[in-house]
């Protein structure tokens, strides 16, 4: 039985994965701050402790724990907590990995296509693009560089870059659909490149099942779509009132300060290398993929 530990396994995206490899029959635990009623080990990011039979146990690891990048209004210190609840913990995970007698042999871990920056146009971005350079841009670089230090302990290491996250129980849908009209926000016509949350957990399983993959992938779907269209879509599958008229760049920016350019900004993503890879999509396509969100 595979022994796999996940960090940030409470999450929207670790429960799901959570789910999917136990219904294959293997053991899973979580890497967490307190007991949970999942299998879990104690770790402390900021004290920098983390028990080390985990890494006895584990086969494998999902690194999945971050900080939440529009949780709050982004004040310096905030930014700095983005930052570092992944490069720190990363950092922790290195040191005992390396500390280890037997080492897990392979190391899956979220990233974001963040990484591209937060207005890229209309240009299908593969994983070998430049790195943006605003704050998000920079963050997701340093977290990738400490991820890179591990595959240097000669684990399998896989990165995947996710897009926006397509789920009922919260993400980018829930806050897109919390007003009484949906909209658009700004011009409407910055791409978002999305992925339903069936496939991401799947694409977690699948990195991990695949002994042949290793490096940066981009986990969103082949079909990425502009704000108007995914949010017009949304509401219908939700049954939500659209209005055509974009929530104008001053409001988002009075409301959001620096945070609003991750709606009001865009990427367009290419997920051509993990389907080269064999990866086979179950959502692929956006209003199957809402009305499959919302049980239309």
């Amino acid at each position: 039985m595979q022994h796999v530990l996940i960090t940030g396994g409470s999450g929207l995206i670790g429960q799901r994965i959570t789910a999917l490899l136990e219904a294959q029959g293997k053991s899973v635990a979580w890497l967490s701050r307190s007991t949970q009623s999942q299998k879990s080990f104690l770790w402390d990011v900021e004290k920098k402790t983390i028990d080390p039979e985990a890494m006895e146990w584990a086969d494998a690891i999902i690194h999945l724990a971050g900080a939440g990048v529009a949780d709050k209004r982004w004040s310096d210190e905030r930014k700095k907590v983005i930052l570092e609840s992944r490069t720190h913990s990363t950092q922790l995970l290195f040191d005992a990995i390396e500390k280890a007698e037997k080492k897990p042999d392979t190391f899956v871990s979220a990233s974001a296509i963040g990484y591209y920056g937060f207005q890229t146009g209309p240009v299908l971005l593969e994983e070998s693009a430049p790195n943006g350079v605003d704050f998000l841009a920079k963050v997701v670089r340093d977290w990738e560089a400490e991820v890179k230090k591990i595959e240097g302990l000669h684990l399998r290491t896989v990165i995947l870059r996710i897009g926006i996250v397509l789920d009922e129980k919260g993400g980018a849908l829930g806050e897109m659909l919390k007003p009484p009209v949906a909209a658009p926000l700004g011009k409407g016509d910055q791409w978002m490149s999305w992925i339903h949350i069936e496939d991401l957990a799947r694409m977690f399983v699948f990195a991990l099942e695949k002994t042949t993959l290793q490096g940066i992938f981009n986990a969103v779907s082949p079909n990425p779509a502009t704000n108007y269209r995914l949010t017009q879509e949304a509401a219908r599958a939700k049954g939500k009132p659209f209005i055509g008229i974009g929530v104008p760049e001053f409001i988002l920016n009075l409301v959001l300060g620096e945070m609003s350019a991750m709606v009001t900004g865009g990427n367009r993503v290419s997920s051509q290398k993990i389907q080269k890879a064999s990866f086979e999509y179950e959502h692929p396509i956006l209003i199957p993929a809402l009305k499959d969100i919302f049980h239309n």
